[in-house]
């Protein structure tokens, strides 16, 4: 039994900001960090006091963690970043909203005080007779402290007050993982009110010293406590009264926190037994459709989220086409109107949607990516309609003329038909490296819409079918917002945004193969109709080879070559020798992990000169600002041909870019028997670790590895027990609505219910599913209950000394 905690966050926007900039506005953007760990930040929004980002981001992580919180900065060019204000959920909130909590919160200042972050390792201990006892806290270590000092560290001593008693430790000096192992005594008084109070400070010799963090225990409560020892959470000093609340602006989320109890897949294969069985089947004349009943039973609110478990189960279980083939029949056999066929958010519809997602976002790619990146580039100005055409001067100097309408419009006209003309190009030349099951589906989908409508006056219905969700669902979502496909690091300018509007709304019409529709809806696209004309005929030639496909060629493409799990430049460091660590030390180089190993070359099309084995992998984690004078390193910790552990050094672009490699890294990792438990965040340099100052190059970590943390993507190995798990969770949440709805249908085809009850041969797909709904249910039981029970029994009691 496995505990999983995901946390899904939506970055909407802000509101009423104020300016940072002399010109009276902004440039924002908004830093997400967990636990004070920054995770991801959004895109710099310019010149406003009311950015847009409408960003998603999903967070595996450890259930311990505490917190979410989003900084919104000021990006500046030439100095610091400022800081406009912040906005913290705790855990707690989250819980307390199963469906997520969503709404406008104010920002506020940021309080030094407050922000506190990392544990400490202490000591406990009652001593002595009842006549003369004392309280003993022994004080071992601190990791992970906040940073204070401008060289990306802090000199942290502790302060232990008890009983109006005051004792410091010694100075650390520049080090967020000290360590201190020192003693303090003090008299212990049955009848003092006073609790012991060990906090964490950083030392400073000209101003006042910086507050990193506190514990405090109630010692009255402690009787019966004789000596424990553990690590604990440093906490921020009591809040001050809020005096700018409301005047920092505001921001719009949305976080769900979900977390899940996961059984060992043998509990789960009834279930997906079950459901593998019924898309085999299909629909039967004279029994009900077990996936028929989850599709009328699916709200709007979850369709999403089913859908994409449904499909991941299913392509694991190696039957997406098969399960999506189904929901094309059931769909069809809803519709009489080809106009609205796969119109809807419907499960069919959301199922394929995400299929494309997790099955083709390679693809995509490789057939957009060269037509958008040329887009980002050029940056020319581009507008079809009269009413937004901006009037401006050409010309070179001493010869400038004011540019008509008309021309701006034609010249707007050839841009755009060379960018549509490349992007036909890229897709007509996409048929061998679209996935051969991409191409058994959408075969599968048009023979089901030829075999609905075979009239000759709707001879175009089954090539709109395909276009529908090739062109309108995954290629024109992926032009507008090449960000969220990770086609771009950063978001469109206005300018550029346009641009690819309009370069989307020609896919679109392309798409729905009418172009006089078009004409009709936006008749300032009609410059465009003569290339949409011809891209039509271009784009039903492209589907008839697309779905051309063998089922041996289906088989066989996947094994003929090695996933690639993510790929790019990044710069590299070998830690060796005892010279200083500069990040001008760094050589840059074109990095490629597979599911396989991660090796490196000079440039993308180079022989790979080294690699790294998945297997020998120990570690992926983020090295301290100080090390390098960058945040954006991180190591890689790797057994050699001897056994020896070595480190590699790379550095990355931004903290997206970092956390992205890191989340990649580990996910291909995950199941390496031998990985650390605690690692270095510093280098070895001279003779000594710069994180914590030990001598011992070879001795235990200072800080725990973070192998849980990671980034959800759609190229994400799958996961069968967790996929199961949700599936399971949604089920058992509607099976009541699922029951009755049953019955329903049960009464509409005037079936014997008593049959039901008969040979279990006979039983049908839902009735079966209740049963092992039931089943599922009592093993989550069975299994929490007897987590629980050794939890009480193994609790450390000084957790509940801890105020």
């Amino acid at each position: 039994m496995a505990k999983r905690s995901s946390l899904f966050i939506r970055v909407v926007e802000g509101r009423h900001l104020p300016a940072k900039d002399i010109t009276g506005s902004s440039d924002p953007y908004c830093i997400v960090k967990i636990d004070n760990e920054a995770i991801v930040r959004t895109a710099t929004v310019w010149k406003t006091l009311s950015p847009f980002w409408g960003e998603e981001y999903e967070v595996h992580l450890p259930p311990t963690f505490h917190s979410v919180s989003f900084y919104v900065m000021d990006e500046d060019a030439l100095s610091r970043d400022d800081v406009i204000g912040k906005v913290c959920v705790t855990r707690d909130v989250l819980t307390a909203h199963p469906k997520g909590y969503s709404g406008w919160l104010n920002l506020t200042e940021i309080d030094p005080d407050e922000e506190v972050q990392g544990e400490i390792h202490l000591q406990i201990e009652i001593l002595g007779s009842n006549a003369a006892r004392k309280l003993r806290c022994s004080v071992f270590e601190a990791r992970d402290l906040a940073r204070k000092d401008r060289n990306g560290a802090s000199d942290p001593f502790v302060r232990v007050r008890y009983n109006s008693k005051t004792q410091e430790s010694s100075v650390v000096k520049k080090s967020c993982y000290p360590r201190w192992n020192e003693t303090f005594e003090f008299d212990l008084d049955e009848s003092a009110t006073e609790k012991l109070c060990i906090e964490v400070w950083d030392w400073d010799l000209v101003s006042r010293n910086d507050f990193l963090g506190k514990v405090v225990f109630n010692i009255q409560g402690s009787q019966t406590v004789q000596q424990e020892e553990g690590w604990f959470r440093l906490r921020p000093d009591k809040a001050k009264p809020r005096v700018d609340e409301g005047n920092l602006g505001s921001l719009q989320l949305q976080v769900r926190l979900r977390d899940e109890t996961v059984l060992p897949g043998s509990y789960y294969q009834p279930l997906v037994q079950l459901l593998c069985q019924e898309v085999k089947a299909g629909p039967k004349d004279g029994k009900l459709c077990l996936i028929t009943l989850i599709d009328e039973t699916t709200t709007a609110e979850c369709r999403q989220d089913v859908a994409v478990n449904l499909v991941k189960l299913f392509l694991g279980q190696g039957l997406a086409r098969e399960f999506l083939d189904l929901l094309f029949k059931l769909e069809l056999d809803k519709t009489d109107e080809p106009n609205t066929l796969f119109r809807s958010n419907s499960l069919a519809s959301k199922s394929m949607e995400s299929f494309l997602k997790l099955a083709g976002m390679q693809y995509l790619h490789s057939v957009l990516g060269p037509t958008v990146n040329r887009v980002f580039d050029e940056k020319k100005y581009i507008e079809l309609d009269p009413s937004k055409v901006e009037i401006k001067e050409v010309g070179c100097s001493g010869l400038h003329r004011i540019q008509t309408e008309s021309e701006v419009i034609q010249q707007s006209t050839q841009h755009l038909q060379s960018y549509l003309t490349d992007l036909l190009i890229a897709i007509a030349k996409s048929v061998r490296t679209c996935p051969a099951t991409i191409r058994a589906t959408f075969r599968q989908l048009f023979k089901r819409v030829e075999e609905h409508f075979p009239e000759n006056k709707h001879k175009n219905v089954k090539f709109i079918a395909v276009t529908s969700f090739l062109c309108l669902r995954f290629f024109s979502p992926a032009i507008m917002s090449p960000k969220l496909f990770h086609l771009r690091e950063k978001h469109a300018d206005a300018r550029t945004s346009r641009t690819l509007l309009l370069l989307a709304k020609a896919i679109q019409t392309v798409g729905n193969m009418e172009a006089a529709a078009s004409r009709a809806k936006e008749g300032w696209m009609a410059p465009l109709q003569p290339t949409i004309q011809q891209s039509i005929s271009q784009m039903k030639e492209f589907i008839t080879k697309l779905i051309d496909i063998e089922e041996k060629e289906e088989v066989d493409q996947p094994k003929a070559q090695t996933l690639v799990v993510k790929e790019g430049p990044l710069f590299i460091h070998k830690s060796k020798g005892k010279g200083p660590l500069l990040s001008s030390s760094f050589k840059k180089l074109y990095f490629s992990l597979t599911s396989e190993a991660l090796s490196f070359a000079k440039t993308p099309s180079s022989k790979k000169s080294s690699f790294i084995t998945l297997a020998n992998i120990r570690a992926a984690e983020k090295v301290e600002e100080k090390s390098f004078g960058s945040s954006h390193v991180m190591q890689i910790i790797y057994a050699d041909e001897a056994g020896q552990l070595e480190m590699a050094y790379l550095q990355c672009k931004c903290v997206n870019e970092l956390n992205q490699w890191l989340s990649a890294l580990r996910k291909v990792c995950v199941n390496n028997a031998e990985m650390l438990s605690s690692y270095h965040p510093g280098v070895f340099k001279g003779d000594k670790w710069s994180c914590c100052h030990q001598k011992d190059k070879t001795g235990l970590g200072c800080d725990k590895t973070r192998h849980g943390v990671t980034l959800q993507e759609w190229n994400d190995p799958l996961d069968p027990d967790l996929e199961s798990q949700l599936i399971f969770r949604h089920l058992f949440g509607v099976r009541e609505l699922m029951r009755e709805k049953y019955l329903e249908m049960l009464m509409e085809k005037n079936e014997n219910l008593l049959c039901q009850s008969g040979d279990p041969e006979n039983v049908d797909g839902p009735t079966r599913l209740f049963q092992v709904l039931q089943d599922l249910k009592d093993a989550h039981h069975t299994a929490i209950f007897s987590s629980g029970t050794l939890a009480d029994r193994d609790r450390n009691c000084l957790l509940e000394l801890q105020t």
